[in-house]
């Protein structure tokens, strides 16, 4: 007797709403890293001033867009959901990525916040396999619901003999 085939869909949960101001922050990080020098600059060296003033003000107009709007776009986008046979992602904008790790093949299972994520109350699973395209990261759970998941990944590949290699 042959196991039922199970059918492919998207995942079915989408990230918590927080990650949106998460996401909004970390643009704004990015943008500021060029824009700070290059407005430090502009104001310092008078002779250069429009040569580096402009370029800050570009991409200061255009990471503050970026920041409002790609969240918002990411959260619709961005899937994720953990079944007893497997953990799936659906990430990706226009080169969408769907990765599936079977719980056969999970080896590590690691909840990870930094200072930023923590500030939102939010945290990341990293669910390690057997894959050279590295680890499935669930980024932006809810810090409980990140501890239950990874308590229950954590059961789930117990229970599945074998070490996952």
């Amino acid at each position: 007797m042959t196991a039922p085939r199970t059918a492919l869909r998207p995942p079915q949960h989408q990230f918590d709403p927080r990650v949106l101001p998460w996401w909004r922050v970390q643009c704004l990080i990015a943008t500021a890293v060029p824009v700070v020098p290059l407005a430090v600059l502009g104001l310092l060296i008078a002779p250069a001033r429009a040569w580096l003033l402009l370029p800050a003000a570009a991409i200061l107009v255009f990471g503050v867009a970026a920041s409002l709007a790609m969240p918002v776009w990411w959260h619709r986008v961005h899937r994720w959901e953990v079944t007893d046979t497997a953990v799936y992602t659906l990430t990706g904008y226009f080169w969408r990525t769907w990765r599936i790790a079977p719980m056969s093949r999970i080896q590590t299972v690691d909840t990870t916040q930094g200072p930023l994520q923590r500030s939102f109350g939010l945290s990341t699973v990293v669910v390690t396999t057997a894959s050279s395209a590295g680890a499935v990261k669930l980024e932006g759970l809810d810090q409980d619901q990140a501890s239950a998941l990874a308590e229950r990944l954590t059961e789930l590949t117990d229970a599945i003999p074998g070490d996952a290699t």
